[in-house]
């Protein structure tokens, strides 16, 4: 498996795939690698000749400076769990900071259209700017034919997907399903951090959203959404920062249904000092 820290080096065997007509799948990831990034890295490898995986976690989407210091680095078991789903069709870019961003490591200001204020962007100050800038950089780097991204950040994908659009970036943006634990939890790197007894909780945010789901069939927004809350104060070990019910293109919140939108549930809770997020599509 080649793994490269410089991107030029990168570039130079990118170039040499492309005068082959291979097309290069993309899996931006911050490394601490799961089951999730894996599934990603197959579809990327299923519809491409090869995969290239970026391993960089970026600082410019922390707002939170010890969530950056603490978000696990595993490079070489990273690695090691990729050549478990091919040795010589995936390509490793790890980059320092400054390979990425040279001296200047701050963000580009971004709108993506309104998406960027809903949700993760309303309680992340900057959170946007940042995803944009390091993935923007990415696309110009690696240059892929289509690059894929995991729906439980669903709101990512859909500024991703703007970001493409705006910027007229001649890249396929492809959404995969969220890959859940046996229990239901959503795959995340943040999930090695939790104590055993806010792991053992943690199904609850999952079993909550499919319990909105079947009550959205017959209840307004508003109604499901009090029901959320409540449910999320009998549950000491976890802090609901917000549970929202959007439509599915704008993501601003639905005041009321229609059968001509699609809508889906997104939560964001805290267990301990760990945030996780989850969505589920409502219809």
């Amino acid at each position: 498996m080649k793994v490269f820290h410089n991107k030029s080096e990168l570039s130079q065997l990118i170039d040499n795939f492309k005068t082959k007509n291979m097309l290069i799948g993309f899996v931006p990831t911050m490394g601490a690698l799961h089951e999730g990034h894996l599934s990603l890295v197959e579809k990327a490898l299923s519809e491409n000749q090869v995969a290239v995986v970026s391993v960089f976690v970026n600082p410019t989407q922390f707002d939170n400076q010890e969530d950056l210091v603490k978000y696990p680095r595993t490079l070489e078991t990273d690695i090691e769990l990729l050549k478990t789903v091919s040795d010589h069709k995936i390509v490793v870019y790890a980059p320092a900071v400054e390979d990425v961003y040279g001296d200047d490591v701050k963000s580009q200001s971004f709108k993506f259209d309104g998406l960027e204020n809903e949700m993760e962007g309303a309680f992340r100050e900057g959170h946007f700017n940042g995803v944009g800038t390091i993935v923007k950089r990415l696309f110009e780097i690696v240059t892929p034919n289509r690059a894929y991204f995991g729906e439980k950040d669903f709101q990512q994908l859909q500024i991703i997907k703007k970001l493409v659009e705006l910027h007229h970036i001649p890249v396929k943006v492809i959404g995969c399903p969220i890959h859940r634990a046996e229990d239901g939890l959503a795959m995340s790197s943040r999930n090695t951090r939790l104590t055993e007894n806010h792991r053992k909780v943690a199904p609850f945010i999952y079993e909550t959203l499919k319990s909105a789901k079947t009550k959205f069939g017959t209840k307004s927004a508003k109604n499901v959404t009090e029901w959320v809350e409540k449910q999320f104060k009998k549950q000491p070990l976890l802090e609901l920062e917000y549970f929202i019910i959007a439509d599915t293109d704008t993501l601003k919140p639905v005041k009321r249904k229609s059968t001509k939108k699609t809508y889906r549930a997104f939560v964001a809770v805290y267990a301990g000092d760990i945030r996780l997020i989850d969505n589920i599509a409502l219809n």
